[in-house]
């Protein structure tokens, strides 16, 4: 800053200093003083108070007023300053990392945003390469979540990696496979309690959702055993079969060896909707489906879903998770049918609790998507159906997968068409790193900028071979929702989430004992 008057010095006594001169140009001018001096003078000058020099011209200012915010689009602003970013997000929510650029904290709460008005349904889907730390900011989410008092439902963990975090957290760990706990797919679960405890319009408006529940569930069980879809008839007659079991095994739950039995001999009302004449001519016609319910009582899946279920809810718990890693070697079919069973008997529990009043908002992971959805036609539909939650429910449903090529692989056009359908209806998109032909993939159903795809491919691969550096994908994120920029997020862990988050632990080498 310049000065009307320069401020004397044992250098300058007695000279008139010319005006806006510079303490270096008075030390340094012919015949004053050496150059040693005038750097030392220059040096240990007076330094102005950061509202300037109190003199004529100093540029004082007793108060200094704070900027002018101006708001505009991104083409016209960048017509008057071409440096202009995206801006964050307020901090509100669960606290995931730091803006990559502005170094802002970033939060995220789905039911916040949803009742501020960022977005419209409280969906999120999660999407990157294995490795990149995608289970990682979901536990950090359903963490963070549960402290603000969500409950914390995982049901179908393919892989087991949520178990760890479940106990931690206090909650009920459920490992299903043979000789564990057994799932039935008909049980109504907690719903069924709150069936027997409600009236009048409610008590029948559970009953249908539990109806049409258990018969979209059996009819997928079907669909997965034989890799095929089901005709008319077999529906209404697998309904009515199912009225039949349930009727005979009130109070208690029907199973699918009592819809087996109930079409092996048949009652008049399903020999009636089948138009035939005799129980022999019923069971030649409807021969198939009895094979295929057969398959479900003695086929691969035998003894996962053919009995009662000795899982039970407890809302009273902070988090719950139904573990399939006991199945996780089996084929796909196996774990096809053990997520849907998980699904549709957590949104029993979901629902079960809406109606008794002991309501508490859930967030719901669904990780491993693809392997239930690519085994047969029609399975889609049918999941969506049974697993749909909206924000009126108070469920964020948190939906992971790899790659939109695992939806893409999926058996008909139709399934493929409802898959990316079903991922374009989450309002709230993580991105983790992935290849250029992926964001390409992604920019169909979310938009997406060139910068942004070329950060998040950038994030894919490390640049050179030399190994011991960290994945440049590691904890960083895209977080995107509609048509806004995206938030470049980058996520450091406490030393108890790097230990509770771990998934590499088979990778790491043992200490060798002293």
């Amino acid at each position: 800053m310049d000065a009307g008057t320069a401020p004397q010095t044992p250098a300058t006594a007695g000279r008139k200093a010319r005006p806006h001169a510079t303490h270096l140009e008075l030390a340094t001018a012919p015949g004053i003083v050496s150059p040693e001096r005038a750097w030392e003078i220059y040096r240990h000058r007076p330094q102005p108070r950061w509202w300037g020099w109190a003199t004529s011209g100093g540029g004082r200012a007793a108060n200094v007023e704070e900027g002018a915010l101006y708001q505009g689009t991104t083409a016209q602003v960048c017509g008057l300053y071409p440096f202009a970013s995206g801006s964050g997000a307020a901090p509100r929510g669960v606290p995931i990392g730091r803006h990559m650029y502005t170094a802002e904290p970033i939060g995220l709460d789905p039911g916040e945003w949803v009742t501020s008005g960022l977005i419209s349904n409280t969906g999120v889907w999660v999407q990157g390469q294995p490795g990149i730390g995608k289970s990682t900011i979901v536990k950090r989410l359903a963490t963070g979540l549960s402290a603000f008092g969500f409950y914390l439902a995982i049901p179908g963990d393919v892989k087991g990696e949520y178990s760890a975090l479940v106990d931690s957290l206090g909650g009920r760990v459920w490992r299903i496979g043979r000789g564990l706990h057994s799932l039935n797919p008909l049980d109504g679960g907690p719903l069924r309690d709150a069936l027997r405890h409600a009236s009048g319009v409610e008590r029948d408006r559970l009953a249908e959702t539990l109806r049409a529940r258990q018969i979209s569930l059996l009819e997928a069980l079907i669909v997965i055993v034989r890799r095929a879809g089901m005709t008319v008839t077999e529906r209404v007659v697998l309904g009515t079969a199912l009225d039949a079991a349930a009727r005979q095994a009130s109070p208690g739950e029907p199973t699918i060896p009592d819809v087996l039995r109930g079409l092996d001999d048949p009652p008049d009302d399903l020999l009636s909707v089948s138009a035939c004449d005799t129980p022999a001519q019923f069971r030649r016609d409807q021969r198939e489906l009895r094979n295929s319910l057969r398959l479900l009582v003695n086929g691969a899946i035998r003894g996962l879903f053919d009995r009662e279920s000795t899982v039970h809810a407890d809302l009273s718990t902070p988090a719950m998770s139904l573990d399939l890693s006991a199945l996780e070697d089996d084929d796909d079919d196996v774990i096809a049918a053990a997520m849907l069973c998980s699904w549709s008997w957590s949104a029993a529990m979901i629902d079960a609790a809406r109606s008794s009043g002991a309501h508490r908002n859930v967030v719901q992971i669904q990780d491993e998507l693809w392997r239930a959805l690519r085994v047969a036609p029609g399975l889609v539909e049918r999941s969506d159906a049974l697993t749909r939650m909206n924000r009126h429910k108070g469920v964020v449903q948190i939906q992971v997968t790899h790659s939109l090529d695992d939806l893409e692989a999926l058996p008909t056009e139709a399934d493929r068409a409802k898959a990316r359908g079903m991922a374009g209806r989450n309002n709230i998109m993580i991105l983790g790193g992935m290849p250029a032909g992926e964001m390409d993939s992604l920019g169909n159903i979310v938009n997406v900028t060139s910068r942004e795809s070329s950060l998040v491919s950038s994030w894919a691969a490390p640049p050179t071979w030399v190994a011991g550096g960290k994945h440049p994908g590691r904890g960083r994120y895209l977080i995107k929702s509609g048509q806004r920029i995206g938030l470049p997020v980058e996520m450091t862990l406490t030393a108890s989430e790097l230990q509770l988050y771990n998934t590499d632990t088979a990778w790491q080498k043992k200490k060798e004992p002293r």
